[in-house]
């Protein structure tokens, strides 16, 4: 059975309210590396990283410093543990970190696929930006239509095919967001599209966009795409989201596809949670992905 390395980023400056940095502890005290441990799994928890106490910032930017920087930190991790052929799992943090993640998954298979569970599209870049928040920014800076700086990290940088690119569960996404993703040619299944159509079907098609002629799939998901009655704890709610029972399917059918490569867990934010219950959540999602059974 598969290594898997957990490495937690207690990172918040990419977003606008605090306490986010504390969600990787929130997970594991939800029962993850115990979980995943019954799963088979050897499990190396590599502690967390956090970021610097001060650095520079920007209007279109904010704490653009700190973000890079952790994110340079958490490239070499996840780069290290592909290396020794493990599986990285990360926790968040806010979803800036994804740049990190996903571009050492990248320089690695050379062709991989994305699949970005999110209530927001995060395909901004420094000039369509509302907010200057870079947790809005890395999906598009994986696939080389965001702050290049974001996926700089010394050496050469593989980019993420847009063709093999699929967002899930959009539903505030910006104007000008929305115009650059029509543009790029990135995937989108809003959650009207679920509605109409059922998870099942959007996760298969997803599946086979993102899976198909790449070497596998990164699942990048952020708590905020399942609705706040069953995932209150996070920064950036918005109403009518998926239904825990939704966001199960689709994790549970990437497990089934033997096709997961990689995985983030972010936005999970103890300080507005009620009991831990999102955290709790993001773990029983986590190992649901990676292949807990129902039955």
């Amino acid at each position: 059975m598969k290594t898997i390395d957990v490495i937690g980023v207690q990172m918040d400056l990419g977003a606008s309210r605090r306490g986010v940095n504390m969600g990787p502890m929130a997970i594991r005290y939800g029962g993850l590396c115990e979980g995943l441990e019954q799963l088979g799994f050897t499990v190396n928890d590599l502690g967390d990283i956090a970021p610097l106490v001060s650095g520079a910032t920007a209007p279109y930017m904010r704490n653009y410093e700190q973000v890079i920087e952790l994110n340079s930190r958490l490239y070499c991790l996840v780069s290290a543990a592909l290396e020794q052929n493990h599986f990285p799992l990360v926790l968040g943090g806010d979803h800036s970190i994804a740049a990190g993640s996903i571009s050492a998954v990248a320089r690695h298979y050379r062709k991989i696929g994305v699949i970005w569970i999110d209530a927001h599209g995060d395909w901004n870049n420094e000039e369509s930006t509302p907010s200057g928040n870079m947790h809005g920014m890395p999906f598009s800076a994986v696939c080389g239509h965001g702050p290049a700086c974001m996926v700089d990290f010394g050496g050469e940088s593989v980019l993420v095919d847009v063709k093999r690119c699929v967002q899930i569960g959009g539903r505030d996404i910006d104007d000008q967001e929305r115009l650059r993703m029509k543009r790029a040619g990135v995937t989108v299944f809003p959650i009207n599209a679920i509605d109409k159509d059922g998870m099942q079907n959007i996760i298969d098609r997803a599946i086979e966009i993102a899976g198909t002629d790449t070497a596998g799939i990164h699942l990048s998901f952020d708590i905020d795409s399942i609705d706040p009655q069953a995932a209150p704890g996070t920064g950036t709610v918005v109403h009518s989201g998926l239904t825990a029972r939704e966001a199960f399917l689709a994790v549970e059918s990437l497990a089934d596809s033997g096709k997961l490569l990689s995985m983030d867990m972010v936005e999970v934010n103890p300080i507005l949670d009620e009991r831990n219950k999102t955290a709790v959540l993001a773990s029983q999602l986590i190992q649901s992905a990676l292949g807990k059974a129902v039955y």
